[in-house]
């Protein structure tokens, strides 16, 4: 879980997130799509890769990405769970959510 959250941490990795929810793509059309080097790159969809968000496809000379819709899930499902137990224990401590432990200003 901590290897997703690390992934996501990086806007070029939430784009490249974002380009694949349209479906596949090859790796030379994502580097395209960024002002970088292609080793930056290739080091953004190998992180990607390592929290289970991609899955890479040779196809002859070429690498097809694709998004791995599970460990999205997994992701979102701790997430809501963590809402969740936190909506419930200030409920159960009477705050109100917008309200709950709001620091004074000044």
């Amino acid at each position: 879980m901590n290897a997703l959250f690390k992934a996501l941490s990086h806007p070029v990795r939430r784009r490249i997130i974002e380009m694949l929810r349209q479906g596949p793509m090859a790796s030379g059309d994502i580097a395209g799509a960024f002002d970088m080097s292609w080793p930056t790159v290739t080091g953004h969809l190998n992180a990607l890769k390592a929290a289970n968000l991609i899955a890479a496809e040779r196809s002859g000379s070429s690498i097809r990405y694709r998004l791995e819709i599970s460990a999205v899930e997994e992701g979102l499902a701790f997430m809501i769970g963590m809402v969740e137990a936190a909506r419930r224990t200030a409920t159960r401590e009477g705050e109100t959510g917008d309200d709950a432990q709001r620091l004074p200003s000044g």
